[in-house]
């Protein structure tokens, strides 16, 4: 009987540290559809590091343009600043003009987009609903539209604009976005395609037996299931009419100073502003000036990215479409 109890109790001992090893395996690499410490470590690292990369530049700028004249000429001072100057601020919103530019903006690019999302979906409704003659055709040219560089184009759009007056008119903008090309149509028109081809017939079907038009069906049934569509489309098409400043300005002939122009040319409008043998050195142009007027072009985008964020990444998901 005491061989047995020996027995016994050296394989508890031998089984007791394959327990404890087979238990600190799992808390540390995880067991079936449970990740472990390490993995969650590495992911997060991984994105830690992805985050910083592309937050860095906006970091950076943001931080640059609350620095006073003392702490740009001061070497030790890197990230945080002695003081939080917001002079800066004051000397960009006016060499930008800024209210007046913002309101510029916003019309050069809400309602063209608002036009253009509108239009986008009944294009792409029609084609993904309807049997059309020459559907493949009509694809190819829309595909066309995008792949085309628009500066190879515009010579021939500049000189028809000219033809019917509206050169130097916002409705050289709002035109073409009314007829389904304005910036970057294609896209819109192929999400909207891909979001309706998706609808199931069945549902169309039943609203016909039920009596409903063709307009019926488009407005109740079709519409509150693109809202992913509507939302990736209309966030989108505000960045690139926000921030196009070619075709604008070709466009429009310098009609409309949007908040992209005035950055361009910020440099000269601050020499005009503030010359420099009429400052002192403080008042100098520098890189937190820069900075300041950087960041004013840009935070009403981010404003919008914020309100929308959460519909945004959940409509980029259900849409399936990468972001630029």
């Amino acid at each position: 009987m005491d061989t047995t109890i020996r027995t016994h109790t050296s394989k508890r001992h031998r089984i007791m540290p394959r327990l404890r090893f087979d238990y600190l395996w799992r808390i540390l690499w995880g067991v079936h559809n449970r990740p472990g410490i390490v993995p969650v470590s590495l992911l997060y690292a991984v994105l830690t590091a992805i985050g910083f990369v592309y937050l860095y530049p906006l970091l950076f700028m943001a931080i640059t343009s609350f620095k006073s004249p003392e702490d740009l000429l001061n070497p030790m001072v890197q990230w945080v600043p002695t003081q939080l100057y917001l002079g800066n601020y004051i000397k960009a919103w006016r060499v930008l003009d800024y209210l007046e530019a913002l309101r510029a903006t916003i019309l050069v690019s809400i309602a063209p987009t608002t036009l253009q999302v509108v239009v986008c979906a009944l294009i792409g409704y029609g084609l993904a609903r309807y049997r059309l003659w020459g559907k493949s055709l009509l694809f190819v040219l829309i595909f066309a539209t995008f792949v085309i560089p628009p500066q190879n184009t515009v010579i021939p759009q500049m000189l028809n604009y000219r033809y019917l007056n509206l050169l130097g008119n916002g409705l050289a903008l709002l035109i073409p976005a009314a007829l389904g090309q304005g910036f970057k149509s294609a896209i819109f028109i192929l999400i909207f395609y891909q979001n309706f081809l998706s609808l199931p017939k069945a549902l169309e079907e039943a609203a016909r037996l039920d009596g409903a038009s063709d307009l019926g069906i488009f407005w109740r049934i079709a519409l509150p299931g693109a809202t992913p569509a509507f939302i990736v489309s209309f966030v989108f098409s505000v960045v690139w009419y926000w921030n196009e400043t070619y075709l604008t300005t070709v466009f429009l002939e310098g009609g409309i100073q949007t908040l992209p122009m005035q950055l361009a040319k910020f440099t000269q409008a601050y020499e005009n502003l503030y010359p420099s043998g009429m400052v002192n050195m403080f008042d100098r142009l520098n890189e937190a000036v820069k900075m300041s007027g950087t960041f004013l072009t840009i935070l009403p985008l981010l404003i919008l990215y914020f309100i929308l964020q959460r519909w945004f990444v959940e409509s980029i998901e259900r849409s399936g479409l990468a972001g630029e």
